[in-house]
This record gives structure tokens, sequence and C-alpha cells, in this order.
């Protein structure tokens, strides 16, 4: 059997493809894109579309969490870009009705092989970041290079579907369109498996009952999310009452941060246990959950964390935060790397006795509700940005 057969049968055919929608990703790893990906195509399998989630490589944590009803298309690539040659026989052989690409390089990648292809589905593509923020912190031939390759490609989407309208607004002015041309959808975050996972105990004990207070914080330990100023700001509130800080995820920065727990005289009282298959009984548990970040595209975790019923904290960074939490109506914002009024938020909610209903907030943006929304793109339906 041929490789490119043997890539077609990791899951059973349908024999459907007219209704097909292909979401294509360069891998399963755990990131925010990855995670909204997955509950899409969950979601639309579970309306009676085939779905197939196409990968230019076949790993990462979130596999387990892919049923049977979803195909997994593995394109074998260790890199991106060979991937191409497979995206088009994969085009030209299933034919599917559309193809939807999340993260700014595969969006490239997925036009290039629709064209090359010359396949009939509608392509639609997802930016899922504050590009002007992005290109800041990373490499400076990348920098220059993703910015040209979007304003050469983007514009041979069917679609374009951005995260937030602050996202919007930068590829916006970036491509030389007008905003509306861009379809905001906010993430498909919120379902029944969340909720669940959230009621499992937490097997730790900061999180006992009689326990001090824990703040939690979730992401990749990178520069981007800024651990360094929200383990200095919970110094400050550790100097004026007993209390825990953990951050949950793994990164190149773990021995810079926890080299500067230890500077602070803060080690014992932060914990950085690395990636967890279920973040959301720590979020649940927490005293208040704070994102640090310099910029997001959208900030998943605030709702999952705002699902959890659990208060927020959020720097006011480009870009979602404010959008999630309407200037502040359901949460305190900060400004970027203010290692002062970050440690007065914390201490603020931590003094709070009542807090507001995140939980509502959070249902708006339900798996289902957000599905609604990127239906009426696929098929071409009249759209409000939500």
């Amino acid at each position: 059997m041929s490789a490119d057969k043997q890539m077609m049968t990791d899951r059973p055919t349908r024999t459907n493809n007219s209704q097909r929608i292909s979401i294509f990703l360069p891998s399963l790893e755990g990131g925010g894109a990855e995670r909204v990906m997955c509950n899409l195509a969950i979601e639309i399998a579970e309306r009676g579309i085939p779905v197939d989630l196409v990968l230019a490589k076949k790993i990462g944590p979130y596999l387990q969490d892919v049923p049977p009803t979803v195909r997994l298309i593995d394109l074998g690539s260790g890199r991106l870009i060979f991937c191409i040659p497979k995206l088009i026989n994969y085009l030209r052989s299933v034919k599917p009705h559309c193809l939807i690409s999340a993260l700014s390089n595969a969006n490239v990648i997925a036009i290039v092989s629709h064209l090359l292809a010359a396949s009939p589905a509608k392509i639609i593509v997802s930016e899922r970041v504050a590009i002007n923020q992005a290109q800041i912190h990373i490499h400076s031939l990348r920098r220059r290079l993703v910015p040209i390759l979007i304003r050469l490609f983007y514009k041979r989407a069917d679609h374009i579907v951005a995260i937030s309208h602050g996202v919007a607004d930068q590829l916006a002015t970036m491509l030389g369109i007008p905003h509306d041309n861009i379809a905001v959808i906010y993430n498909p975050v919120v379902n029944d498996k969340l909720l669940q996972k959230a009621e499992e105990p937490v097997n730790h004990p900061w999180f006992l009952p009689a326990a001090p207070p824990v703040i939690v914080a979730a992401g990749r330990l990178v520069k981007q999310k800024d651990f360094q100023t929200l383990i200095r700001a919970f110094s400050l509130v550790r100097k004026t009452r007993v209390a825990s800080l953990m951050i949950l995820g793994e990164g190149e920065c773990r021995p810079e941060l926890q080299n500067l727990a230890q500077q602070l005289g803060i080690a014992d009282d932060v914990s950085l246990p690395g990636f967890v298959d279920n973040p959301y009984k720590y979020m649940k548990g927490a005293r208040a959950f704070v994102l640090s970040s310099l910029y997001e595209g959208f900030a998943n975790v605030i709702i999952e964390a705002m699902a959890c019923g659990t208060p927020i904290i959020s720097t006011n960074c480009p870009s979602g935060p404010s959008e999630i939490l309407e200037n502040g109506r359901w949460g305190r914002l900060v400004p970027v790397g203010d290692v002062g009024g970050l440690a007065k938020a914390i201490q603020n909610v931590l003094d709070e006795v009542s807090h507001p209903d995140v939980k509502s907030r959070a249902a708006m943006f339900s798996v289902e509700k957000k599905t609604d929304d990127w239906f009426k793109i696929v098929r071409g339906e009249p759209r409000r940005n939500v």
C-alpha cells in the first residue's frame, strides 16, 4: 500500500464528501488554537457532517480527545512546508466541500496547496494572533517574512476569519481591506466536557478546604505570557498575606521562572507542575485566575476559567481580554507589565466577598453557539460579527 493511501486509512472512510469539512493544522500539540479546532471538529461531527482533521504531523496531547466520528488524516511531514504535495493529493482525492485552516503559517500552506490543486473547495483561513505584536517577539527573518506572505496569499481565500476585533483590525490594515470584509468569530471554548472536568477533585494539598488561597495561571512558559511579571506581582502579595501561585504549562522559560521565584524568596509558594491533562479542576479550585500576557489573539484560558466560576484578572493586552471581559465588566484589567497594578488587583480580588457572575458570560462562548457562526461562513449565509 502506498504512503498516501496509508495516510487516508487512519479512520474509516465516509462516502459522502459533498458536505465534508476539512480542518488543517500543523499538529495537535497543546496550544489554544489546536484545542479550539478540536472542539469545532467534534461539534461538526456531532451534527452529522463528515469532518476531517488534517494534520501535517499526527502528534500532540489533544489526539486523545478526538472521537472516532472525526477522521484523522496524517500527512506525515516533520516540517509544515513539506506537507504541500500530500495536502494537494488530499484535496484532489477527497474533494472536500470546505477547507478551514488555523495559524498563520498553516494558512499560507493551505492556500498554496489549494491553488496548486485547483481545488473547488471553499477555503477559509482563521487568524488567531495579534500579528503586529507577535512579530516583535520572534526571529527577525520570520518577522519580515510572515507579513509578506499574509499580504500575498490571504486575499486568495474565500473568507478570512479573525478570533477578535483587535486581530481583525490589524489584518484589515495589513491587507488594505475594510474591517467588514473580515468575519469575527470568537472561539468555541465551553462545552460539557470542560464543565465535567472542572468538577473532578484536585489531589494537591494546596487545594484542601482550609488551605490558603491559590492563584492559578496557565499557558506556555514563554516570553509572550510574561509570567515573570506575575511572579514579581505575587511576591508583593505574599508580603501581606499567605497565598500560593500555580502556573500550569511547560516551555523554555521554566529555568528563568524557577530562578526568579528562588531569588524573590517565594519558591516554596510557586508551583510549576507542567502541562496537565485537566487544567479546569485547578481553575475551579483557585481563588483567582490571572493572565499576564504581553499579547494574545484571544485568550481562551480566560473563558475557560470563567466557565469554572473563577474571578479573573488580566492584562489589557492586544487583543482579546478587553473584548472577553467587556472592558472590565467581568474581571479586572491592568496595564501590560505593571507589577504593582497586578499585585493590587490580586489583593483586591482576594479581599472581595462577591464577584461578577462570570459563568453567565462564559456561556456566550459555547462550542454550540460558535459552531453556528462558523456554519454561516461555510454556507455563505448572512452573518454578524460576534
